[in-house]
């Protein structure tokens, strides 16, 4: 129940880009069905939601770009409501898991079972199978679980006894984890790391934000029930939008720049790993969904820039002597932003 910046720097570059020679015309793709969209979504969830506006924004573009999301944050700061509202404002299958350290893969995936009257082993599909999957606590499940996410969230399928299982669409993660807390918690693998198109830093509510909470909690309204939020999108409407979404205008040269900032995490002499090809793709991606959030039918490298931390902080690893000069992910990714030249 908080609004929170999602980085630690403008989503502005220092300079301003011109747009495309074309930009100001009108756009080729009509967004009114988007716009109107997220307009009932936002106001939805405002029922029971105060601020998040960013975060909010933050997991439109997700779900646009076809992508999971991991949600990190202190106890409190309201990361699984957020993903469940938004869960019902789509008219989509839903289910929540619980990682904890005694949870097996068939609990997640699913088991056969064995049926006497007909001789056979029939499968029986595990939580995941739904459109929608909210993970709590994602890392306190052990590696043995952990890996056994590697395969849906990539391929969006899962294989049991050598029969392959597709998942519907949409699929989407949408996963949290306390940063703080270690105790009785194992560390994501790098690979499933790699699977989130985002990593998003929930933090704490703004003055004004947390003075509305209380406010409303004193009015009555703390415990508004989540059955108020109205379904707003179907699978269909994801799926056309998403479509539209796949048609946005990217110019030659902000390819070339997205590629240049994900391949300078790789000679960054602060870092120690840098990002896969795979952020470079969730970096088109993203972009081309938070360019059609926003009402535009071209990329600009302004939501390159916007995207790089979410897109990056969980896919480097800093060297022992930079973590040791207390140095962030987010204040090389902010390094490397200033150091790539915007393409004119």
């Amino acid at each position: 129940m908080e609004s929170n910046p999602i980085s630690n720097f403008p989503s502005t570059p220092t300079s301003p880009t011109p747009p495309p020679a074309d930009s100001f015309a009108a756009p080729r793709t009509d967004f009114g069905r988007l716009t109107s969209a997220v307009t009932a979504i936002r106001q939805e969830m405002g029922k029971v939601i105060v601020g998040q506006h960013e975060l909010l924004e933050m997991l439109l573009t997700a779900i646009l770009a076809d992508g999971h999301v991991l949600l990190e944050g202190v106890p409190g700061v309201a990361k699984t409501l957020t993903a469940k509202l938004l869960a019902r404002t789509l008219a989509v299958p839903f289910s929540r898991l619980q990682f904890t350290p005694d949870l097996m893969p068939s609990d997640v995936l699913g088991t056969s079972v064995f049926r006497p009257n007909t001789a056979d082993f029939e499968f029986r599909p595990g939580p995941i199978f739904a459109s929608v999957v909210l993970i709590d606590e994602i890392n306190r499940a052990p590696a043995k679980t952990q890996s056994a996410l590697f395969e849906v969230m990539e391929e969006r399928h899962i294989t049991q006894d050598g029969t392959t299982y597709p998942m519907q669409e949409p699929f989407v993660v949408l996963a949290t984890q306390n940063p703080v807390e270690q105790e009785g918690t194992y560390r994501l693998p790098e690979a499933q790391l790699d699977r989130f198109l985002f990593k998003l830093n929930v933090g704490y509510p703004t003055l004004e934000d947390e003075v509305a909470i209380l406010q409303g909690h004193h009015a009555g309204f703390g415990g508004t029930p989540l059955e108020v939020v109205q379904q707003v999108l179907s699978a269909e409407d994801i799926a056309a939008l998403r479509q539209q979404v796949r048609q946005q205008r990217v110019e030659p040269k902000l390819l070339e720049y997205i590629a240049r900032l994900v391949g300078q995490t790789r000679a960054h002499k602060g870092l120690y790993l840098g990002a896969s090809p795979r952020a470079s793709l969730a970096l088109l991606n993203g972009a081309k969904a938070l360019a059609a959030l926003r009402g535009r039918d071209f990329v600009t490298p302004d939501d390159v820039q916007f995207l790089a931390p979410a897109v990056l902080r969980h896919r480097i690893l800093l060297t022992p002597e930079r973590e040791m000069e207390g140095l962030t992910a987010d204040e090389i990714i902010k390094q490397i932003v200033q150091q790539i030249e915007v393409p004119r």
